[in-house]
């Protein structure tokens, strides 16, 4: 189970060894001599003691996929593809890595962002094990976990309904695409790292995101909370601060009185995007001047005291049922309220795009299509006619 060539002088062999454990069983590994350099390459294959016929079996078969390990090695090592792929470190362990990109989004994302990594962490570790590692992550690999994530909620998370009987919860297609995109940063940048040579994720299509309904405020809406008192002003002030800005809560949260210039005769805010990471100069109406207050150093924070939490979303669906609004409102709703009312008031698509700060116009087009189901509603008021009675 062995083969040897000579190389410039140079014996190239690649050889089946084993290793014995200590719970009986045998591990296999490769002993790959390549330019004058020793090398082992563990197969993870593992023989048992043979104190049975089907255990006589199972050895034969292990040792036969070592065989077919073995005999590809020897090609790549004749035909120089070893020395190639010996480049690349390809026995990083994936888990690892993919955690310390986890630590990445932690110091630099938002908690939303970073939550989400996470939750693709714990779907990661349910798929595979500590010891995979990217030598492994093959196409086939990733179709899997695709296939992991379309079934994992529905065999692991049962609930039971009021009659008792068994039904099952999948993530959603939303949660799906974002769990994948996660695996697909991540694989990719083991690719520009040089960790793997080829990239599996080519020709992989992943999940489209579900399009949700972006819940919004009509112009009367914000009119009728701007008259409407609320018990805490700097909630108020800074929901319709984004109301008229497109900001979000957690650039909200960050802004300071240096973030605000006056330029051209605006009022511009010079910020960069939590988000995102790009540098923003964002003009803002003179509508939205009243609600930054009284002017502070410029360290200080705009909207001391904001600080978005269960608790102050609570109080700002009090705030908005006290004006008579009925809708489900979270602050991010205030953002949407701002892209649809410039698209209402007559703002082309592309200009509201930048507004925003989005990196792709598809990502504002969802607004356009809210005013199209509005315009599409309003052609069903008009009233039914009379059947044509005459013959």
């Amino acid at each position: 189970m062995a083969s040897e060539k000579e190389s410039n002088g140079r014996k190239e062999s690649v050889k089946i060894r084993q290793r014995k454990l200590s719970d009986g069983t045998t591990s296999l590994y490769l002993d790959i001599m390549h330019n004058g350099k020793r090398t082992r390459e563990f197969l993870k294959l593992y023989l048992n003691e043979e104190k049975s016929r089907a255990d006589k079996e199972y050895n034969r078969q292990i040792m036969a996929q070592a065989e077919m390990i073995r005999s590809q090695r020897q090609i790549e090592v004749q035909s120089k593809q070893y020395e190639v792929l010996h480049e690349f470190k390809t026995n990083t362990y994936f888990l690892p890595y993919y955690r310390e990109m986890c630590e990445e989004r932690f110091r630099k994302d938002s908690r939303g962002n970073w939550g989400n990594w996470s939750s693709c962490l714990r779907h990661l570790e349910a798929y595979c094990d500590e010891s995979t590692t990217f030598k492994e992550i093959t196409p086939e690999w990733i179709k899997g976990f695709k296939t992991f994530l379309d079934n994992v909620e529905k065999d692991n998370h049962k609930h039971a309904s009021e009659k008792g009987s068994r039904y099952y919860q999948g993530l959603s297609l939303n949660s799906k695409h974002s769990y994948f995109n996660k695996l697909k940063a991540c694989i990719n940048k083991a690719f520009e790292e040089r960790i793997i040579p080829v990239n599996p994720l080519r020709g992989i299509k992943g999940y489209k995101q579900d399009e949700t309904c972006r819940v919004h405020l009509s112009w009367e809406e914000v009119v009728k909370l701007d008259k409407t008192h609320c018990m805490y002003p700097y909630l108020k002030n800074s929901f319709l601060f984004s109301c008229f800005t497109g900001l979000r809560k957690i650039d909200i949260e960050r802004l300071t009185w240096g973030d605000i210039q006056k330029f051209d005769g605006f009022t511009r805010i010079v910020f960069k995007q939590k988000k995102t990471g790009g540098q923003e100069y964002l003009d803002i109406p003179k509508q939205a001047e009243k609600y930054l207050g009284e002017k502070g150093k410029k360290d200080e924070l705009v909207f001391s005291g904001f600080k978005y939490s269960p608790w102050l979303l609570l109080e700002l669906r009090r705030w908005v049922l006290s004006a008579g609004i009925t809708k489900d409102i979270t602050f991010h709703c205030a953002r949407h309220t701002f892209a649809v009312l410039m698209l209402n008031f007559g703002a082309d698509i592309y200009t509201v795009s930048k507004l925003l700060g989005h990196r792709e116009l598809a990502t504002t087009q969802i607004y356009a299509k809210v005013l199209d189901k509005k315009k599409q509603e309003a052609l069903s008021l008009f009233p039914e006619m009379e059947k044509n009675q005459d013959k």
